[in-house]
C-alpha cells in the first residue's frame, strides 16, 4: 500500500523533539529540518489570504505549529480561515498537547499531531 502524502508528512515530523524550554522558532526550525530530512518540500510562513498566514505548506497539505497548548475554539475558527483558502486541501496541526478537533473543518480533512505522544522516555 502506498504511503499517503500526510503519512510522509507525520513520519517526517516524528524526529521531532522539543523540550519545555524550546522556543516557538526553535520548533519552527526543528519541523523545517525534519520535512527537509525527509526530502519533503515545505515552504515557511506562506500567505493564504489577506492577515491569513499558515506556518508550512507541503504541497496542498498545511501545518500549524503551536508552542502551547491551544485554545479549542480559538484553534477552530483560525483552521477554518485556513480551511476556507482553495491551495489547502488538508490540515495538520502539531503541538506539545492533542487538543479535540473534528475530522474536518471548511470540508477539508483534519489531523493532529501532538508532541507529548513523540518524547518517551530516554534511556542512556
Amino acid at each position: 500500500m502506498e504511503e499517503t502524502a500526510l503519512e510522509r508528512v507525520v513520519g517526517a515530523l516524528g524526529v521531532i523533539r522539543c523540550d519545555a524550554a524550546c522556543t516557538e522558532e526553535e520548533l519552527h526550525m526543528q519541523v523545517a529540518r525534519a520535512l527537509a530530512g525527509a526530502g519533503l518540500s515545505a515552504q515557511h510562513e506562506v500567505r493564504l489570504a489577506p492577515r491569513c498566514r499558515i506556518d508550512f505548506m507541503v504541497g496542498t497539505i498545511g501545518i500549524e505549529v503551536k508552542k502551547s497548548r491551544p485554545a479549542p475554539a480559538q484553534l477552530r475558527r483560525q483552521l477554518a480561515r485556513y480551511a476556507a483558502c482553495a491551495q489547502v486541501e488538508r490540515l495538520l496541526v502539531i503541538a506539545p498537547r492533542g487538543v479535540n478537533l473534528p475530522k474536518t473543518i471548511g470540508g477539508k480533512p483534519v489531523a493532529m499531531l501532538a508532541l507529548e505522544r513523540l518524547w518517551g522516555i530516554s534511556l542512556p
